[in-house]
This record gives C-alpha cells, structure tokens and sequence, in this order.
C-alpha cells in the first residue's frame, strides 16, 4: 500500500467520522422526507438525489461558460457547492455509464454496451448494486426517468409484468422510459406495468421484423417533425420515426414534449410519500438527448434551437426539484450529486438543426471529442455536488469518476462493502465533500477503445486492427480518436489533446498500458488507486 493510498484513506476516515456526527434537527411537522419528528441529537442520515443527465457537455452549463442559453438552477448549485473541472462518466456512451454508477465497476466486466428497447436486464437480480447497498442502510430508493439497462429475461411482454427491472435491482420504486426516446417501446413503465396498457389493443415490439400497424419514418417520411438517418427511421410516435417497431399500445403512448412535467411530476410524489426512512433517488434525464422535443413553454428560450432549448427544459427540471425540497424543508438534510452520462453530441440521428444553430457556444468547452469519443469530451462532464450547510463551497481539480459514487456514499451511510462488492468504485467521500481534497491517481475512460488519465497525462489505447466501429459512428461529426497507434498527450499545456507525445515518452505509455491491464484483472476492492 503506498503512501499516498494510506494518506487517503487517513483523510476519508476523518470525514467520514465528521459526516457522522449527530446532526441537530429541530422537532417539526412530517415533512414527507422520510424523517417524521426526530429528537434533536438523533443521528439523521441525508437524503441522496442523483440528477443524471443524458449527453450534457462540459460547456453546456453556464458556470462553464456556456453561450447562447442560460442555466440559473445549475448555476446555483455550483455557486452554492462544490464545482469538478475534472469529473468523468465511465463512458462516453450511455448504458455504460450507467451500469457502472449503479454497480462501482467498470461497464468492461460485463460487456456493457449500448442496448436496444428490448434488451434483458443487465445487472442481474442479486448482484451488488448502489440502491441495494443504500436500502440496507435503511434507505427508501427511486428511479424516475430513462433506464436504458434492460428488462426481463430475453422476452418481454409488455402487457403483462415486465421484470425483472429497477424493483428486483434494490429500487423500491421506477417510473421509467424502458429505454431512450428514440426507441420502442414509446410507454411509460410504473413498476412493473406498463401505464395505460390495454388488453383490448396489446403492445408488440421487434428489433427485427417490420410490424403492421404504425407507420414507418423509411416508407412515410412526410409524416415527420423531423428528419432522420436510416438508423431511427422505424416506427413514428409523435412525428417522430424511432429505432425499432412497434405496434399496439395507443392508450399508453407518450407525448414527448411531456417529460418535463410527467417525470418531475413523479418525483414530487416520491418526494411526499411519508416514511421513517431517508430516500435516495436516481433522477435519470431524458434531456438532451434526442430527440430533441422541449415543452412549448421552452421553446426559444435559447438562440441554439431544440439542442438548446432542451438545456434550458432540463435547467428549471432540476430547478423545480430543488425547489420541492427547499419547499418541504428538506434542502438542508439532502445531499445532492449532478452530472452526466457523458459528453455531448449535436448530430445524433435527428435533423434539429443542431450544427446549424450553434453559433459560438462550444459544448465540450476546451476539450477535444463528444459522445462516444476516446479524447477528453466523451467522459470529461459537468458534475457538482451540493449539501447547504454542510459542504463548502467551491471549485475542486480533482480527478473523480462516476464510478466512486458507490463506495463514497458505503462511507457517508456507514455501509461496509464486500471484498467483491463494486471492486473500480474508490471512497472519495472527502474529495467530494471538500474541495482542497485530492482525487483518483488513476482513472479508467471507456469509449470503443480504452483509455486511462494518470494526472494530467492522457493515454489512448491502440485501437485493434480489423475491430469495426458501429455503422452509424460515419455520420457523428464526433472525433472518435480511433487510432491504431498509441496516443498520449499532457493535458497540462494541451487540454485540447492536439499533441502526441508517445513515441517521445515510450516509458510512460508502456507504464499507463500497464495499468490498464492491471485494472483489467481486477477481481477485488482496493487494487485500483
């Protein structure tokens, strides 16, 4: 163990045992927290939200300077808390990133991917899982939004139950889109039914076979809001051609400028269920992801189009949530976590005039890459942590995943993890709870290569001669830094990552390549610093 290991684990007791301390809370009403009338020196755990939002660049909020659209509500919270410059999804894709936020393991260890809308369940019921972990400590746990993790067991009916899914993953509660809004099926999912399902006019949905019944973006493309490639040009809800067909179901369709206000609306409910229990929830944005259909009431509240009229929707989103809290009394005793599932993409199938109305705001800020990219943008995100009275604030360089989430949050509640048990997910309770504090030595990047960040050192693994990147990956318009030759850049002068520097510095990519495949073989808590 080195130095500087025993070092931070010194400074993650420390706080840990300060988090901790009994918490004053002045005798009141039942709030709908979770927390009914409490004498005053009883220890409170905090209320958890994570706000994940879906394709939000590092420059695509206000406090980091972006133009041609205004986020108040995010920009509060940053003021108000602890702002990362150096904060990384998993992934620069999304189910990825997912799965290993709500597991502490790297997508790699069960070949995470992009999935279609009628893939099975990728964490498996009985696996180790961040809302299982928290409900042993004594927490109600929710997921409102997209999933995007699967459902069922390789054939689903979606007029009957649909599990297993979030309830047999340690959730008490999910109100879900199953997959994404640019697949089927286009329903909402409460539970384990689906919303307004009907037995006269069931749901059927193929990845495969074209189904009667809808029609399709290919054969009725003057039926469309908007235009887009052959990949989403499947069956249309809403004038909007989707991955996949799907047939039935009418009663229970969504209309998507309607997210905004089902989705918050269901958070405000799990908000107000009474319960001794403090909450987590897993408040999971469709918001910016495409297709881009932003409630009328925020269209043109940007100069940048639906792109960024979308920004400003998910902004008051997350202001009204907090909001709620502040409204209920429960701001205080809530620690909340914001951020992203990995960098951003203009161009994502849909033609929204994205590219065309961008002007000059720059959605990965300085960094090179997006969505689905090994360079910088594809993991590099907006991410903020917020405890009023609790967390001072301020802005942290630290290097920090997604994937320490898990073990931070074991810490806060006191939750001791197996040896087996989210084995990439590192404690950095007192880095995200104190900005002075250092983070990660290493950190692992996911995209359709791998890449590792040591510092301010960035290296790329050689993409594999003959590996195919997916079809659609042509049309992007993102820098994917697919290469079949090592990269490395020092992003202390080259945040841009324009500069390789490997063969130059032929010890350190053998050193991080090392690592990598140390981090590979990983079978237990503790080998990864």
């Amino acid at each position: 163990m080195g130095k500087y290991y025993r070092r931070h684990i010194f400074l993650c007791t420390i706080l840990l045992g300060l988090a901790t301390l009994p918490v004053l809370h002045s005798c009141k009403k039942s709030t709908g927290n979770g927390q009914k009338n409490k004498s005053d020196a009883q220890l409170i755990k905090p209320n958890i939200i994570l706000f994940y939002i879906d394709d939000l660049g590092y420059g695509d909020v206000g406090y980091n300077g972006a133009v041609g659209v205004q986020t108040p509500a995010i920009d509060r919270l940053a003021k108000g808390g602890i702002a990362f410059t150096d904060a990384h999804s998993t992934s620069a894709t999304c189910t990825p990133s997912r799965y290993s936020v709500l597991t502490g393991q790297h997508a790699f260890r069960n070949n995470a991917a992009i999935l279609q809308g009628d893939a099975p369940l990728l964490i498996q019921p009985g696996s180790y899982t961040l809302p299982a972990m928290l409900r042993k400590a004594g927490y109600r746990t929710g997921v409102v939004g997209k999933w995007h993790l699967g459902l069922g067991n390789g054939s689903i009916d979606w007029n009957a139950d649909v599990k297993p899914g979030p309830l047999e993953i340690g959730f008490d509660y999910s109100f879900l889109l199953p997959a994404t809004g640019d697949r089927v099926p286009t329903v909402y999912l409460e539970n384990h039914r689906v919303l307004n399902a009907s037995p006269n006019d069931p749901i059927v949905v193929d990845y495969e076979m074209k189904l009667e019944g809808y029609p399709n973006g290919l054969d009725h493309p003057e039926q469309l809001r908007q235009q887009a490639d052959k990949q989403h040009s499947n069956t249309i809800v809403n004038g909007i051609s989707r991955i996949g067909y799907m047939k039935g179901g009418e009663a229970a369709l969504w209309v998507d400028e309607d997210f905004p206000e089902v989705l918050t609306g269901k958070v405000r409910d799990f908000l107000n269920v009474e319960s001794d229990k403090p909450f987590f929830l897993f408040f999971s944005y469709h918001d910016i992801h495409v297709p881009r259909l932003p409630h009328p009431r925020f269209q043109g509240k940007s100069t940048m189009g639906p792109r960024g009229d979308a920004i400003a929707q998910m902004d008051w989103m997350t202001g009204e949530v907090i909001k709620e809290l502040e409204k209920r009394g429960l701001a205080k005793n809530t620690l909340v976590i914001f951020t992203s599932d990995n960098g951003p993409v203009l161009n994502d199938g849909y033609e929204d005039q994205a590219e065309e109305l961008l002007g000059t705001h720059r959605p990965a800020g300085v960094f090179r890459g997006g969505k689905y990219s090994a360079y910088e943008a594809g993991t590099r995100v907006p991410t903020l942590v917020y405890w009023p009275g609790k967390i001072k604030p301020g802005i942290s360089n630290a290097l920090v995943s997604q994937v320490d989430i898990y073990a931070s949050l074991a810490a806060l509640v006191g939750q001791r993890l197996a040896d087996d048990e989210a084995i990439d997910s590192q404690n950095l309770l007192s880095t995200f709870t104190d900005y002075t504090q250092p983070g990660r030595t290493f950190l692992l990047e996911e995209s359709y290569t791998t890449s590792l960040r040591k510092g301010n050192w960035k290296y790329i693994e050689p993409f594999p001669k003959g590996k195919r990147l997916p079809d659609f990956m042509k049309d992007k318009g993102v820098e994917g830094g697919f290469q079949h030759y090592a990269q490395l850049f020092n992003l202390t002068d080259d945040p841009g990552e324009q500069r390789n520097l490997s063969e130059k510095n032929p010890e350190m990519v053998r050193q991080l390549q090392n690592e990598i495949e140390h981090i590979r073989t990983l079978t237990k808590r503790g080998g990864e610093q």
